[in-house]
């Protein structure tokens, strides 16, 4: 089951991904705002119409940063569900600087065991399983199996050699808290080098091996983190919710992720 999940996953991600670079490459776009003043463009609402349309036929229910958020009351007897950010990144997307995502993650009693991640800019497909492990693949074909893409692509953490102890923060909300952080690894290890990035890419970078840790002291939703978090876990990283001292989990009551920490 994992393995047919991981690939209708990655085809949704890949569908998507390719009908937001024809806006993104071709097309004006207007931006528009959310109740929480969250930008929002047609490329949001079109990859949300795909990814459901690819993951509806199955029996699982599906929490789309762009669909209806039901209450916890109808929730909480969700043991498994599909969490999805359509674009995760989206004031980079306006930015036109290629650091956005399509993020799709499969949930099993809290915890984030399918994770697919695209950079449809890039071209790179980031996707895990708590069997296979974490991999990473450059210009993923749409016509594909899981089985060539696993032939092609590399396993995370990779083999990558630091001379500095290296830090990923978020380009576009770089908390005083996290600066913070940034400052006491300094003073423990010296020469820290820090890395801006957006989006979910950041947690790809920890998974990947370019970054020792990233510090989210600032506010994030499940559907930021969840593919994410599933890659890092395959990878052998922990994503520390810092309220509770454990891996986070998804399906809350409280959508809003508290603080935390992946090393």
């Amino acid at each position: 089951m994992m393995t047919n999940l991981t690939e209708l996953a990655i085809k949704a991600a890949l569908k998507a991904g390719k009908r937001i670079m024809e806006i993104y490459d071709t097309e004006d776009f207007d931006v528009n705002f959310k109740s929480d003043d969250s930008p929002l463009t047609k490329a949001d609402v079109a990859s949300h119409h795909i990814i459901v349309k690819e993951l509806e036929n199955l029996s699982y229910p599906i929490l789309s940063e762009e669909g209806q958020h039901l209450p916890y009351e109808d929730r909480k007897n969700w043991n498994q569900l599909w969490i999805v950010d359509p674009i995760d990144g989206t004031k980079e997307f306006i930015k036109r600087n290629g650091e956005f995502t399509v993020n799709i993650a499969f949930i099993d009693n809290q915890i984030p065991t399918i994770g697919v991640i695209y950079v449809p800019a890039q071209h790179i497909l980031y996707f895990a399983n708590a069997e296979m492990g974490a991999f990473k693949l450059s210009n993923p074909s749409e016509d594909f199996s899981l089985e060539q893409i696993l032939a092609n692509a590399e396993k995370m953490p990779l083999d990558i050699k630091k001379e500095k102890f290296t830090i990923v923060a978020s380009r576009s909300h770089l908390s005083p808290e996290t600066q913070d952080f940034i400052d006491t690894m300094k003073a423990k290890h010296g020469d820290v080098e820090t890395i801006s990035k957006g989006s979910s890419l950041k947690l790809c970078m920890v998974a990947e091996g370019v970054a020792d840790c990233y510090p989210r002291f600032a506010p994030t939703m499940e559907w930021d983190t969840a593919a994410g978090n599933a890659i890092c876990l395959a990878a052998g990283f922990d994503v520390i919710d810092q309220g509770t001292g454990e891996n986070m989990k998804y399906n809350r009551k409280e959508l809003l992720n508290n603080w935390f920490l992946v090393k």
